[in-house]
């Protein structure tokens, strides 16, 4: 049966109490909770850190069953220490094999590969996305200086000095090497397909257009498997260990009983980072 959320019924004052077995999760211990938890809302921040706080009690109350920890103990580092050793007893995570570790690294070569390097140079003709006449100057300015470019290379680092908006314009417009996911989105993705040289026309980003030239690039390549074993076997390892902990995570919750929230299919998540 799907769970309704109980603030959104007609008369209700706030949202329920959290309890997880006997223990009540106060409000105020979630708000500072939260800092912990950053999201692009605070409702998912303090979804997130409630969550986290019953994932916490849940393993207390389990390692207290145990007489790992003293019921009652507030001291978190004695409670972590706790929690440690009881992941440590309880938890069934298999080591991966090597025949395991080969076929991974054959199927995401993406994962274990050294990425394409490229040494770019910009100038950057600022503009705001929605301002419709700047834009359209920069984009003409910027052919301008692909022109005279194409003609005169070596004046890349006049142009950048004297019109770029980028405080690379004290390199010349240098941006050093880049892999992907080093500047903004939409020029990265431009990037990655681009030859060396200077490239022919503006590139748009949300900034404005940028005059680009690929001074060097070196293309990623994939890694041997036996370069790379230990780093293909600690991610098998950390696979193996949050689905294992999210289904006993999920089983404590059957059996202690958790009111005013459900555990998500990513309850270890929070606790393995």
């Amino acid at each position: 049966m799907e769970r309704i959320a109980i603030e959104t019924l007609p008369g209700r004052a706030g949202p329920p109490p959290i309890r997880v077995g006997g223990a009540t999760i106060e409000e105020d211990t979630i708000a500072r909770e939260m800092q912990y938890h950053p999201a692009d809302s605070a409702g998912t921040a303090q979804l997130k850190a409630a969550r986290a706080l019953v994932v916490r009690e849940l393993l207390r109350q389990r390692a207290s069953a145990l007489g790992l920890v003293k019921e009652g103990d507030s001291d978190f580092e004695e409670s972590d220490h706790a929690i440690a050793a009881l992941l440590e007893q309880e938890l069934d995570v298999p080591e991966p094999s090597e025949a395991h570790c080969r076929r991974f690294h054959a199927t995401h070569p993406e994962r274990f590969s050294e990425p394409t390097r490229l040494r770019v140079r910009h100038v950057l003709l600022a503009s705001a996305p929605d301002d419709a006449r700047a834009r359209d100057a920069g984009y003409r300015l910027g052919e301008t200086l692909v022109r005279e470019l194409q003609a005169s290379p070596e004046r890349f680092d006049e142009f950048a000095q004297r019109h770029s908006a980028c405080p690379s314009k004290e390199q010349g417009g240098d941006l050093g090497w880049l892999t992907s996911g080093q500047t903004v989105g939409e020029l990265d993705r431009a990037l990655q397909h681009l030859p060396e040289g200077l490239h022919e026309r503006p590139l748009a980003s949300r900034y404005g257009w940028h005059v680009v030239s690929i001074d060097e690039r070196i293309e990623g390549r994939e890694l041997p498997f036996e370069q790379i074993v230990d780093r293909v076997r600690h991610s098998l390892r950390e696979q193996a260990t949050r689905r294992a902990l999210r289904h006993y995570l999920l089983a404590l919750e059957a059996e202690i009983g958790v009111e005013g929230i459900a555990l998500d299919d990513d309850a270890a998540g929070a606790l393995m980072q």
